[in-house]
């Protein structure tokens, strides 16, 4: 049987991203939260021990003071673990990646996060739960696939009949061709890339059963948002040849999406290549410790 945890417990797991990356704020937020309960903190130093420290942690609430991938790390060992309807999960954001964090609600100062912690309430949110058992606290992405890349120079693709000439002459045309492109050279500014373009890809969605897009229609992007009428608002793009084309707009439960073989980014993380992945909506599945509004 799992147990409770009591409020004025708290388990602190601080992930060793945020100790290195502002050990300030993490002594903020031991600080804070140790004037204002029995504390228990652990300093994991890898993710196996950070998985060891939620698992033994009792009747303590747990608090984890990193990025948005340390508290995506808690809602799925919590959730593998079936845990996560016997406590809310508390989150002091430290680190560089924070954008689901403060999507959520989470206070971004150690002070005022760590103050929500012992002053806040749990608010219940809709998960999204694939057929491997991953989980999707913000946002589903399946994006574009990049164009191929373009063979470096001097180098012939496969098939090309560049690739069966002489090396003598396909180095003196490497270097007739770099000399006559010299005066019109554009150089990309310090740091940026040159844009590639994407092609598209060939899915097929289907929500609650119903087909929204099939594989003769090529799409942009899809996206797969929990949280809204008690399921997940699916969009998909549908490539635009000549006049736009609107984004077909979907709400349901389960979420089925097929094809060649294709990778998703779920939150912070990057999932794939699969053939196909269901994902399904938990209503209310986990709980999340935010300021009273």
């Amino acid at each position: 049987m799992t147990e409770v945890a009591l409020p004025d417990q708290l388990l602190v797991v601080i992930d060793p991203v945020a100790r290195r990356s502002d050990g300030e704020s993490v002594r903020i937020a031991k600080d804070v939260l140790s004037a204002g309960a029995a504390t228990k903190v652990c300093l994991p130093d890898g993710p196996e021990e950070f998985a060891r420290a939620l698992a033994r942690r009792g009747s303590r609430r747990p608090v984890v003071v990193g990025d948005d991938r340390a508290l995506l790390r808690a809602v799925s060992l919590l959730h593998r673990q079936r845990a996560l309807g016997a406590c809310a999960v508390s989150l002091v954001p430290v680190g560089g990646v924070l954008s689901l964090a403060r999507s959520l609600g989470v206070p971004m100062g150690a002070v005022a996060a760590a103050r929500a912690v012992l002053d806040g309430a749990e608010r219940r949110m809709d998960l999204l739960v694939d057929d491997s058992d991953g989980v999707v606290v913000g946002a589903l992405r399946i994006p574009s696939l990049p164009a191929p890349s373009p063979s470096p120079a001097g180098v012939p693709l496969a098939g090309d009949p560049a690739a069966v000439r002489p090396p003598w002459l396909r180095t003196c045309q490497s270097l007739v061709r770099t000399l006559a492109s010299r005066p019109g050279r554009l150089v990309a500014a310090p740091g940026s890339a040159p844009a590639r373009p994407s092609r598209p890809m060939r899915l097929r969605v289907e929500v609650d059963g119903a087909l929204v897009v099939d594989l003769d229609q090529p799409v942009e992007a899809v996206s797969v948002t929990p949280g809204v009428l008690g399921g997940a608002e699916v969009v998909v793009r549908p490539v635009s040849v000549g006049a736009a084309v609107a984004p077909l707009r979907v709400v349901g439960r389960r979420v089925t999406v097929s094809g060649a073989d294709f990778r998703y980014r779920a939150d912070a993380l990057v999932g794939g290549p699969v053939r196909t992945r269901t994902w399904v909506v938990w209503e209310r599945a986990w709980g999340l410790t935010l300021p009273v509004r």
